[in-house]
């Protein structure tokens, strides 16, 4: 106990718990420039578009299913423990798909990939509050975007060279890198005090603390849901829309993937600027960008135009996510920050899965993926001016409640 109470995190702590950020990456980035490939390989099984959209998107669908199951463990039994046992089965099922022939059996240790990062990504999100405070803690917060966007980067680039070297099996193999995390993992952190596992080191809190805020919960967890449709749309088809637009090396595919890719860590330090300004004026300039980047995107004609308008709807996503996860996490208590986070993971995680479903559905009705990207971007300029309105009307009503930053 007089050990541990003495720890104090640092930046090695804070380093170690971003890092795992990339496992969520891997589960879509990976697969991005391989994306055409995988379908004209089972491009003979009935519904085959839709099964290997599965493939890319399933791993969130069970990030949705878990994540608050994730959250529950974090809170009753600690969080340490079960987040490394989560990083040494991801690696196995990550590189499953090297050997596996049956587009059932990928998406099956998919699955196993998605249940994994589920408690990867509630276990870390947690332990980070729980190490950090106030300022320091939403700095940490907004870092993962900016570490899960650099490391996106080299691993399109990565990705395409291995697919283009080994097929489109090669870059599975990089899961492998989840034992390197775990490592530190292992050496650097501890489990938190306050934590179920320790509890017996601690007075009993009172029963308030253990009060989830439900209503609030669930009202960002809403606007978590489109805002993530919004995010994963581009990285989940921006492969199969460069692919439309001629640029048929896998090679090139990452590298033109890479560079729009560089907005989203622009957005997050541009966030750790901005992240006094309230939530509604930080939505709507996030939806903005979206929205017209969206339709940018959706009318290009040339690469060059489509990578620049890329570049910018990056940017927005790199301010969409830090806006939400630290609006979401202000304010909790040790006792409930676990299912808190799970239950935001989970509904980040729906956007995930359904952003490739949606945007299927919608090339098959507006005539193509471009013009579905398009389609995006009205929804996306509907939801500014609808942020705007509402901003515009609490101001007219001195009564209303607002969100203040308050370093919690």
């Amino acid at each position: 106990m007089g050990e541990q109470a003495i720890r104090q995190p640092g930046p090695i702590q804070g380093i170690v718990l971003l890092l795992p950020i990339t496992m969520a990456v891997m589960g879509i980035v990976l697969l991005v420039p391989v994306l055409p490939e995988i379908l004209h390989e089972f491009a003979g099984v009935p519904q085959a578009r839709y099964l290997v959209q599965l493939v890319l998107t399933v791993p969130a669908g069970c990030v949705l299913l878990f994540s608050p199951l994730a959250g529950w463990i974090a809170d009753r039994h600690g969080r340490r423990r079960p987040l490394m046992i989560a990083m040494a089965v991801y690696a196995l099922m990550g590189i499953a798909p090297i050997f596996l022939r049956s587009i059932w059996t990928i998406i099956l240790s998919r699955v196993g990939v998605g249940i994994c990062e589920a408690v990867i990504m509630t276990a870390t999100t947690t332990m980070i509050s729980d190490y950090f405070h106030g300022r320091a803690r939403e700095r940490w917060l907004a870092s993962q975007t900016a570490v899960a966007s650099l490391s996106a980067l080299g691993l399109l680039q990565i990705s395409g060279l291995l697919g283009q070297s080994y097929g489109w099996r090669g870059p599975f193999g990089v899961y492998l890198f989840s034992l390197v995390l775990l490592l530190g993992i292992w050496r650097f952190t501890w489990e938190p005090a306050g934590s179920a596992a320790n509890a017996q080191h601690h007075p009993r809190v009172s029963a308030g603390a253990n009060a989830v805020p439900w209503a609030r919960l669930f009202g960002i967890c809403a606007l978590t849901v489109f805002a993530a449709v919004m995010f994963y749309s581009y990285q989940t088809q921006s492969g199969l829309a460069l692919d439309a637009l001629g640029v048929h090396d896998m090679s090139r595919r990452g590298t033109a993937a890479m560079l729009a890719s560089f907005g989203v860590p622009l957005g997050t330090f541009l966030f750790w600027g901005a992240v006094r300004l309230p939530i509604a004026v930080l939505l709507c300039v996030e939806y903005l960008l979206l929205g017209v980047s969206y339709v940018s995107m959706g009318h290009s004609t040339g690469i060059d135009g489509f990578i620049t308008a890329s570049f910018f709807n990056q940017l927005g996503c790199g301010l969409i996510l830090p806006t939400m996860l630290t609006w979401a996490t202000r304010g909790l208590s040790f006792q409930v920050c676990g299912r808190c986070t799970g239950w935001w993971q989970g509904s980040f995680a729906i956007g995930q899965f359904l952003s490739g479903l949606l945007v299927t559905l919608l090339a098959s009705r507006v005539g193509g993926l471009l013009p579905a990207f398009a389609a995006l971007g009205i929804m996306c300029l509907a939801a500014a001016a609808l942020t705007l309105v509402v901003q515009v009307a609490s101001r007219l009503r001195p009564s209303a409640p607002t969100i203040p930053y308050n370093g919690q």
